[in-house]
């Protein structure tokens, strides 16, 4: 395989592109998980904007996980590999409304450091589709996180 980036850089970057698929994938079942759930007097405006959330996420999955595979290596693929290899940890029980905001809140802001982290290993490797990527998931988390942090406040 030659498409300008050496086999070791290769590597390491699909190994943080892991590290992010599976901080993705506990932040999509999260946010599935608390949009069957959700309950109280924010239940419509938090059922719809989960949904619009986990299904964005869901798409973003497959790009994360064919950019591991086009750099040559294996995308994790298994809730054994994504609790090993993700940040973010599982919500017990079933929290209240606003306790689910928080929780969201927390996951996007772990999914954006764990992105943010790969920038300057891709840019060293000089991986524009990577970076690129990368970008793309950030300005969602980012602006995410800060939709759901504004429902906190009062």
């Amino acid at each position: 395989m030659d498409i300008g980036i050496n086999k070791k850089d290769r590597e390491k970057i699909s190994a943080g592109l892991s590290h992010l698929l599976a901080d993705s994938y506990t932040l999509y079942l999260m946010t599935h998980n608390f949009h069957w759930n959700v309950t109280g007097p924010m239940f419509n405006t938090l059922h719809l904007m989960f949904m619009t959330q986990y299904t964005e996420q869901w798409t973003a999955l497959d790009l994360i996980a064919e950019r591991i595979r086009a750099l040559g290596f294996p995308a994790p693929g298994t809730y054994k590999e994504f609790v090993r290899l993700a940040s973010i940890k599982e919500v017990d029980g079933q929290p209240k409304a606003l306790e689910m905001v928080r929780h969201l809140v927390d996951a996007q802001e772990a999914v954006a450091r764990t992105a943010r982290g790969l920038l300057p290993l891709m840019d060293k490797a000089n991986d524009q589709p990577s970076i690129d990527l990368i970008t793309q998931r950030l300005d969602v988390h980012e602006k995410t996180a800060w939709m759901l942090r504004s429902l906190l406040e009062e």
